[in-house]
């Protein structure tokens, strides 16, 4: 499970792949001061037999030693519904700040309700900082800015780092198009306007996507250019307009399933990555809700 460089002049950024759940997680570092932060990070989750490990986010920890890097930021971009997050696992292993979007706390309370999770705190105090559109903070000497990026969730951000971001589900590789739009909170046209803002970023910026599943048989990537998505992009190439993108992003999202672990995902990420706590016998209970969703027709 190694890691993948991506060379870059202002920064280092390395990869890890989760084949599980096809997502991405990135180490970005600075090269002078060797800080880094890492966005994104997955802890383990069998479903099956309801075991959870590190197996992830150690090999990122073992990236950060062997490079020597300093972990000044752990990093999501919104609460995750394919993965459960390692942010806080690596928060109590690495003493870093961890961090999301301001809007994280609606998300909260959306499935505050639908898990019935009385005891739960809907103000985002999980996390260390709260980022709103437009924050700013840095990474040794590399500056980061916070775009707001709603649609897949409303609570999505990007990191521009540099000349890299990082836009997780939004945008997916340009053969794959963009990210789906149906979850609770999400929506198509704030999903396209999302898109056009990333799409306005210089032309040579990094784009570095969530998640990719190998079209075709290739294998899977992460990163392309502001450029090559306009120009290629299968959702967004040949200036689609809003009402044809929201049309395509709606009929395929009506044919896709629900992600195999967004029940078990989404009540750990919006508590920070953090897992129930253990019960008077000692052992701790995921909830699933039943009956709120509908699977696909078909």
């Amino acid at each position: 499970m190694p890691l993948h460089h991506h060379p870059r002049e202002d920064a280092l950024v390395h990869s890890l792949y989760d084949s599980k759940t096809g997502s991405f997680q990135y180490v970005i570092a600075d090269p002078a001061s060797r800080r880094a932060a890492i966005i994104d990070p997955v802890l383990d989750f069998d479903e099956k037999a309801g075991h959870v490990a590190t197996t992830q986010a150690d090999a990122l920890l073992a990236h950060v030693e062997r490079e020597g890097l300093e972990v000044v930021w752990i990093l999501d971009t919104h609460p995750h519904a394919d993965h459960l997050s390692a942010a806080a696992y690596l928060k109590q292993r690495l003493d870093a700040p961890m961090a999301i979007g301001e809007r994280v706390t609606s998300v909260q309370a959306l499935w505050k309700d639908l898990y019935g999770l009385d005891d739960l705190a809907t103000d985002g105090r999980q996390w260390d900082r709260l980022f709103a559109d437009g924050d700013t903070f840095d990474i040794g000497a590399l500056q980061a800015r916070v775009l707001l990026s709603p649609g897949h969730t409303t609570a999505s951000i990007s990191y521009v780092i540099g000349s890299n971001a990082f836009v997780h589900d939004t945008l997916m590789m340009p053969d794959s198009g963009t990210s789906r739009a149906d979850f609770p909170g999400g929506d198509a046209r704030q999903l396209y306007a999302t898109l056009q803002r990333i799409l306005a970023l210089p032309d040579d910026t990094a784009l570095f996507v969530g998640h990719d599943y190998g079209k075709d048989g290739r294998d899977p990537a992460c990163m392309s250019t502001v450029a090559e998505q306009r120009a290629r992009n299968i959702h967004l190439a040949g200036n689609v307009d809003e009402a044809s993108f929201v049309r395509t992003r709606q009929a395929r999202d009506a044919t896709l399933p629900l992600p195999t672990l967004m029940l078990h995902a989404l009540q750990v990420n919006i508590r920070g990555g953090r897992l129930p706590e253990p019960e008077a016998n000692g052992r701790r209970y995921l909830r699933i809700p039943l009956g709120q969703f509908t699977p696909p027709a078909g």
